[in-house]
C-alpha cells in the first residue's frame, strides 16, 4: 500500500526522456556523458516540434540557436556533433524535417546509448513520423 502524499511535499520531477536522463547521470564525465546529454537536449527540441506542444516557429528558432551554441562548446566527436547540430537546425522547421535529421543522428549516437535510451529515441522518431502522415 502506498503512503498518502503529504500536502507540503515536493512534486516529483518528470523527465520526458527518463532513460536518457538516467544514462547521462550514470555515465562518467566526458565522452559518453557528453554524447548522451547532447542526445537528450536534441530529443527534447525534436519532441517540441510536434503540434501538440504548440511552440511557435520563433520560439523553436531561438531555442535551436541557443542549443547550437551549447553543442558547439561541448567535447563531442565531430560526426556526433555534426549529426546533433543537424537535428537542432531542423527543429526550427517542422517535425517532418526533424524526423529525418533525428533518424540520421540516431545511427551515429546509438552505440553510445543503452537499450532503454535507444527505445526512447526510436519512439520519438516514430511519433515524428506519425506527424508526417497527419499532414
Amino acid at each position: 500500500m502506498l503512503a498518502p502524499v503529504a500536502p507540503y511535499s515536493v512534486a516529483p520531477t518528470a523527465f520526458r526522456f527518463p532513460s536518457l536522463a538516467t544514462l547521462a547521470g550514470r555515465s562518467p564525465i566526458g565522452g559518453q556523458r557528453e554524447i548522451v546529454l547532447g542526445t537528450y537536449v536534441t530529443a527534447r527540441l525534436a519532441d517540441d516540434t510536434q503540434p501538440s506542444r504548440e511552440l511557435s516557429v520563433e520560439v523553436r528558432t531561438e531555442r535551436a540557436r541557443n542549443a547550437r551554441s551549447w553543442l558547439s562548446m561541448t567535447a563531442l566527436p565531430s560526426p556526433v556533433r555534426d549529426a546533433l547540430l543537424a537535428v537542432v537546425d531542423a527543429t526550427a522547421n517542422d517535425s517532418v524535417s526533424t524526423m529525418g535529421a533525428l533518424s540520421a543522428a540516431f545511427d551515429v549516437v546509438a552505440p553510445s546509448l543503452d537499450a532503454a535510451s535507444r527505445a526512447e529515441v526510436t519512439r520519438l522518431i516514430r511519433a515524428l513520423g506519425a506527424q508526417a502522415v497527419v499532414k
